[in-house]
């Protein structure tokens, strides 16, 4: 991972809840919203911010923002992001959703796509499979499963050493137990988003690993169906951590939507 450089930290009141952000480039506002495994900055952001203000969103009981008690799924998130949106008064943003984050960008566009110029799933959980299943971190140990985001063991390592810090495993630990608190019923989809979907019309892109393991490409298939007006990606030799693996592919992408759009 590369460090990120001239990051600025805050965190906004939203609802009685502070939600950490980290903030860097200039330009077009661009929204992100991380993985399950928790708010990670690195070369995808990096090669973003030459262009565009990013602000990186630690979700509502991930990194540093706190925790909302009561929440009990992912759309609960999605409706604190939706305010958020509204109270960093940046117009019509550009809403990046990887996995996870993925999921609760949809539930955002479904809810408030007014408030959305472009949105950008990758790797998106949030529709159950039509065929084998969305990766349960439940099942191993927080350290498998990021391997299982990976296209293989060696690029892990290359990116986390063969053991990661103890700041990498508190954070994946710790997101890992806010995930199953939104996530337990149903595991990593919402029945009835696909429906939903079908009345969003922004402009959305879908990037998907080809070697991802943890969310089929036919979850990228349902999206690409129900979506009207939505275009697919393929990276590949990609994980589900695409951009972890391919970061200015990713950064491409993402780019290449907002321009097409202004």
């Amino acid at each position: 991972m590369t460090a990120v450089l001239h990051a600025a930290s805050r965190d906004v009141e939203v609802s009685g809840l502070n939600i950490h952000l980290h903030e860097l480039g200039a330009g077009e506002p661009v929204v992100v919203l991380h993985h399950s495994t928790g708010p990670l900055l690195g070369a995808f952001h990096d090669r973003l911010a030459l262009s565009h203000r990013l602000i990186c969103v630690d979700l509502p009981g991930y990194g540093q923002s706190m925790r909302p008690v009561r929440a009990r799924s992912p759309r609960d998130l999605a409706i604190y992001v939706s305010q958020l949106l509204s109270a960093l008064e940046v117009g019509r943003a550009h809403l990046v959703g990887f996995g996870f984050g993925g999921w609760v960008a949809a539930e955002v566009a479904t809810m408030n796509q007014d408030s959305l110029a472009t949105l950008t799933l990758v790797g998106a959980a949030g529709i159950k499979p039509r065929a084998g299943f969305i990766h349960d971190p439940m099942l191993n140990g927080y350290i498998e499963y990021m391997k299982a985001g990976f296209s293989s063991d060696e690029v892990f390592d290359e990116m986390f050493g063969v053991e990661p810090s103890k700041d990498l495993l508190d954070l994946w630990d710790y997101s890992r137990e806010m995930t199953a608190r939104l996530t337990w019923k149903q595991w990593m989809w919402n029945l009835i988003l696909p429906d939903l979907l079908r009345g969003v019309g922004t402009p959305t892109t879908l990037v998907w690993g080809s070697e991802d393991r943890v969310v089929p490409r036919d979850c990228a298939e349902q999206y690409l169906a129900n979506l009207p007006n939505a275009r697919l990606e393929i990276v590949e030799g990609a994980g589900h951590l695409v951009e972890f693996e391919q970061p200015h592919a990713v950064a491409a992408f993402v780019g290449d939507a907002i321009t097409r759009t202004l």
